[in-house]
């Protein structure tokens, strides 16, 4: 099910009002196209408007669908120059809808999502909006965890070793298989590197989870999507933010992603583009790099797994089993480069 009811809308009114908010009238719910993990909605009154966010049926990744989570760290971040949307309600133990659900403010925005939502883009445009996605990036990265409540966020060490570990786990939990997967993550292990600092980690950083300013391609409104954040190293969402240009991202999401685009800076520019912006070197990149590409792929055969069980919502789910192959190969040719 991907609609809400009568009797879920009016439990969601209630939260609502119990959290401060007005509700001019009765509630609708719309399905916002997109997403491949959690499910966003928005929700409106007549008057204003918020997103509410729910796990998908038959969720096998956890930490992939932690709506309770990514309410935490945008009500903590709310306070710093990290552009997030404000946070509303969190039904962390899902009374209402019968899983979490968060609710937060309506970002009145433009998301470049595919190709069509960036088709009267300059070349301007899309460098415009690579400077605010990394100056974005980096003003996360400042912020200090312990200063707004997220100093137990996460452990703050170790973050390559949990990874690792955490994905490998989620790999083996949906009985894949995949000798590409084996040899990756064995390569791997031999490879984690030691972590030089610890900062908040989005850990799916890419346009189409920004919410940008209508008619400005380079003004970050929100950063949205943050389900798998926690403490960790800064470079991996760099890492992460690179990785995902890869154009086996549009069989993942089902279309032409926008971040796909060759009009967008290379990744060896988003990099050298964050490392001046913050004045620190990246330090093991490949790493960061192919175990990104390993976790991609563990999220794609997540996808897959839940499209073979009948629950997902929409379309294009058709490409998503295809594109493992391809992201374990493309993060063995990055592992094997050792740096």
């Amino acid at each position: 099910m991907t609609q809400l009811s009568e009797r879920e809308l009016a439990g969601v009114a209630s939260l609502l009002i119990d959290a401060g908010e007005t509700v001019a009238g009765q509630l609708t719910a719309t399905l916002v196209a997109g997403g491949r993990s959690n499910l966003t909605y928005r929700l409106d009154d007549g008057t204003s408007a918020w997103a509410l966010r729910r796990p998908p049926a038959g969720a096998v990744i956890e930490s992939a669908h932690d709506v309770a989570r990514e309410y935490r760290v945008m009500a903590a971040l709310r306070s710093t120059p990290v552009p997030v949307p404000r946070a509303v309600v969190c039904d962390a133990t899902g009374a209402v809808l019968g899983v979490p659900a968060a609710v937060v403010a309506w970002v009145p925005s433009h998301t470049a999502r595919s190709r069509e939502d960036v088709a009267d883009w300059s070349g301007d445009d899309y460098q415009a909006c690579a400077t605010g996605l990394v100056d974005a990036l980096a003003a996360l990265h400042e912020v200090d965890p312990a200063a707004v409540g997220l100093g137990e966020f996460g452990r703050p060490g170790s973050y390559a070793a949990r990874q690792l570990r955490r994905w490998s786990g989620q790999w083996l939990r949906m009985d894949a298989r995949d000798v590409r997967a084996d040899r990756l993550h064995a390569m791997l292990v031999d490879m984690v590197p030691d972590q030089a600092r610890t900062s908040i980690v989005h850990g799916d950083y890419r346009v189409d989870n920004v919410l940008l300013a209508t008619g400005e391609s380079g003004r970050v409104l929100a950063i949205v999507d943050w389900e798998l954040s926690t403490l960790g190293d800064s470079v991996a969402d760099v890492a992460t933010m690179c990785a995902y240009r890869h154009p086996a991202l549009d069989g993942v999401l089902g279309l032409e992603a926008a971040w796909t685009s060759e009009v967008f800076p290379r990744p060896e520019e988003l990099r050298t583009s964050y490392e001046e912006r913050t004045g620190r070197s990246l330090l093991a990149f490949d790493f960061h790099l192919a175990l990104a590409f390993y976790k991609l792929a563990v999220i794609a055969e997540g996808i897959a797994y839940r499209h073979r069980a009948g629950v997902t919502a929409g379309d294009g789910y058709e490409r998503v089993a295809a594109m493992v192959p391809i992201l374990l190969e493309q993060g063995l040719e990055v592992a094997s480069r050792g740096g």
